[in-house]
């Protein structure tokens, strides 16, 4: 549970006030996260003569500032932030702490799916959005946070209102994370042994970035697998981690159509649904998932 107060004698965490950025909001969520109960003051400037044991991080250019010039670069050439920083020097401690298994493979996964991008987009590396429509990214949203022009918000109270939303955000990324580092080795045991272009799962797993990231996956067009609806699933491969056109479509005379309709399409009883970008279709059994699926593969439609 995070704290603000006033004296800065009293805190154990000390960052900047005014405006509020990505970093520092999920720096103080994780430290919340990490340490429990933790008291946080917010200042302009950090006093040359504080004998404070206080985490100071995103102010006074210290270990986990990055505003100095000989800040902190990974090998990749994404700067650090105070995010990053600080989970570098703590996130291990805190993963050991919640007693996971393949503790350092979650905390490399969650490094690279969640804070190299909060610590890129803080030090100005933005990505190339190509949308006919306005995207808000997480760093944006944290931003909403600040107080709006013309408001009487508190700017104390809404950044509260960011690092309880920041530890929310962060608690259900950890949890996705970790299913998914279990889940990867479950995939990879699948994938080694399948020989064609189906992957079949007995269970609903988060298999897609093991197919793309794997030499075993580069064979896979569609994925198999139960659906929490009743029936199985099957949905198409992406190109690649960066390209999500499919690799095979199903057929253009099947998008939008259910039921009976889909049925006299296909040939195939037990078709229920085709989504009308025909990227996923739903079947009645696993036997006739795969056989709309070798029907897609062999009509083999590429947009």
């Amino acid at each position: 549970m995070i704290t603000l107060v006033k004296d800065i004698n009293e805190a154990d965490g000390i960052t900047h006030n005014g405006t509020m950025h990505a970093d520092e909001v999920f720096a103080t969520a994780f430290l919340s996260l990490y340490f429990g109960n933790f008291k946080v003051v917010r200042v302009s400037e950090v006093p040359k003569d504080i004998s404070s044991n206080a985490i100071i991080y995103d102010i006074g250019k210290g270990k986990f500032d990055h505003h100095q010039s000989n800040a902190r670069i990974r090998d990749n050439d994404i700067k650090y932030s105070s995010f990053g920083l600080l989970f570098e020097e703590y996130g291990l401690r805190y993963l050991k702490k919640l007693k996971l298994k393949n503790t350092k493979a979650v905390y490399n996964y969650l490094v690279k799916d969640f804070i190299e991008a909060i610590d890129a987009i803080d030090n100005g590396i933005f990505p190339e959005i190509k949308s006919i429509y306005k995207i808000k990214i997480v760093s944006d949203v944290i931003k909403m946070f600040n107080p709006s022009y013309g408001s009487n918000d508190n700017e104390d109270e809404q950044f509260i209102k960011a690092v309880s939303l920041a530890e929310a955000i962060l608690t259900e990324e950890l949890k996705n994370v970790i299913g998914k580092v279990n889940a990867n080795k479950k995939v990879k045991t699948i994938l080694n042994k399948t020989k064609g272009p189906l992957l079949i799962l007995d269970e609903y797993l988060p298999y897609e970035e093991t197919v793309l990231t794997s030499l075993a996956g580069k064979k896979i067009k569609f994925a198999i697998y139960p659906s929490n609806r009743g029936g199985y699933g099957i949905k198409t491969i992406p190109i690649s981690t960066t390209e999500k056109t499919s690799r095979v479509y199903f057929p253009k005379t099947w998008g939008g159509l259910t039921g009976e309709d889909l049925e006299k399409e296909t040939g195939v009883k037990g078709s229920l649904f085709c989504h009308t970008n025909r990227f996923l279709m739903t079947a009645s059994n696993l036997d006739i998932a795969i056989k709309l699926a070798n029907i897609a593969i062999d009509v083999n439609e590429k947009e």
